[in-house]
């Protein structure tokens, strides 16, 4: 199976790179600067679960011809998503699978559109990891996996080949059979975590510690529920014992959209706040016409706004 990973950031880095070492035809779609940095460094992972330096790693620019690949495999971020498929396009063959790792539904919809619903597949990662400033991808944490199946859910073989190419990768592989519902699950689950850590500045911990804290956080769980609801998606009592333990236990988790706020750098508020509301119909209305979730968005969106300013 030839892959192509688009990009080879820490997310694409880390599974592209776990794959290519498991020994598949992996390729990563890269700028020119990242290519040199691959051809002089290699690709370095450090990682609990191993550490990695990938040399000979094989890079491809946009523009440059290439046979088309059979799996493509999208982690850019959502604010990047038109470019990245317009790097990727031509790549792209009658047989070629498209499988997302993004968060959110908006880029099911932009590329189900480009390429048709039969070469777009569900799927979400779990992983937290980052580039550091030598852009070696260091995995910061034991979670590493990758959920994926059929938008039409069930079970197919084409899916089931794709597993089978990433067993022995060194990271988790879950097919679902449903994985629309999984990816609305993590998408309510971080609406509620970057809303919150978002708009009050702080880990759930620090948010837990303070006078209503709790409530904050139970409020805008059940709003990002309700759209869900809503669109026909409801979480069921594993949801509920996960969510529980994550976002009511003290903790310095917080969401990535905070860090990027506190680095100046551009977030996903659209993608994973925005595109939520947009599909909540009465079920963002709260009090006085305005929930805790569109006080979030706009917070979120007047950073930006002063960020656009003051650069």
């Amino acid at each position: 199976m030839r892959i192509l990973v688009v990009g080879a950031g820490a997310v694409g880095g880390y599974f592209g790179g776990r794959l290519a070492a498991a020994g598949q035809d992996v390729t990563f779609l890269v700028r020119a600067g990242r290519a040199e940095k691959l051809r002089r460094d290699g690709l370095v992972i450090s990682s609990p679960r191993g550490d990695l330096t990938l040399r000979d790693v094989k890079t491809i620019l946009a523009g440059v011809s290439a046979e088309p690949f059979d799996l493509v495999l999208l982690s850019c971020k959502a604010f990047s998503l038109d470019d990245a498929i317009d790097s990727f396009a031509p790549l792209v063959g009658e047989s070629t699978l498209i499988l997302p790792m993004l968060n959110g539904m908006r880029h099911i919809d932009v590329l189900t559109e480009k390429f048709g619903a039969a070469r777009v597949l569900g799927g979400q990662c779990v992983i937290a990891a980052t580039l550091n400033p030598e852009q070696h991808v260091v995995h910061l944490n034991e979670m590493h996996a990758i959920t994926f199946g059929e938008l039409a859910g069930g079970a197919s073989e084409r899916v089931q080949a794709i597993a089978d190419a990433m067993t022995g990768a060194n990271f988790d592989v879950v097919v679902s059979e449903n994985i629309l519902l999984r990816m609305w699950e993590k998408w309510v689950f971080l609406a509620t975590l970057a809303a919150s850590t978002c708009s009050m500045r702080g880990s759930v911990g620090d948010i837990l510690a303070a006078p209503d804290g709790k409530r904050v956080i139970e409020n805008l769980l059940g709003e990002c529920r309700a759209v869900a609801e809503h669109n026909g998606f409801t979480m069921g009592p594993d949801f509920d014992a996960r969510a529980t333990q994550t976002l009511f236990t003290p903790s310095p988790l917080s969401a990535s959209m905070l860090r990027d706020m506190e680095n100046h750098s551009h977030t996903e508020a659209d993608h994973i706040l925005g595109d939520l509301i947009s599909r909540g119909g009465d079920a963002q209305k709260g009090e006085h016409g305005l929930s805790l979730l569109r006080i979030a968005y706009t917070h979120l969106k007047t950073y930006e706004a002063r960020q656009t300013r003051t650069s």
